[in-house]
């Protein structure tokens, strides 16, 4: 397994393929390229395919947000997202906050990440292109 902290080579159509796999969707190859552009990219490929990614979001000084965090179902259960979370932890610029998925509390804490304030949202509605 190859791991990458910062992956500026992350292109959106490996990106789209992989996520598709997770949470499959009508993802905009420009605005996927755009939105991989903003964020630090924590990698996991196993021969060249990309199994595992973590995105982080910071201003750089203060605040930081984990704005995902997938594996490949094949590849669950084997240490990669904990490893990507390690990586995080050590790469990011800054305190990391993020919503857990409900049922993955669990993993979260065996990893060493402490509980905080519940999240809340502010939708807002997508513009069709």
């Amino acid at each position: 397994m190859e791991y990458r902290t910062d992956d500026r080579e992350l292109q959106a159509a490996a990106f789209i393929e992989f996520v598709n796999q997770v949470w499959p969707g009508n993802y905009d190859m420009e605005k996927t390229q755009a939105a991989l552009w903003k964020t630090i990219n924590v990698t996991a490929y196993d021969g060249g395919r990309l199994v595992g990614c973590l995105r982080i979001l910071s201003d750089g000084y203060y605040f930081g947000t984990i704005t995902e965090l997938l594996v490949l179902p094949a590849y669950q259960r084997r240490g990669i997202g904990s490893r990507l979370l390690r990586l995080a932890r050590e790469t990011a610029p800054a305190t990391l906050y993020f919503g857990a998925q409900p049922g993955a509390e669990a993993f979260y804490e065996k990893n060493g990440c402490e509980k905080g304030l519940q999240s809340y949202v502010i939708k807002k509605k997508r513009q069709e292109s």
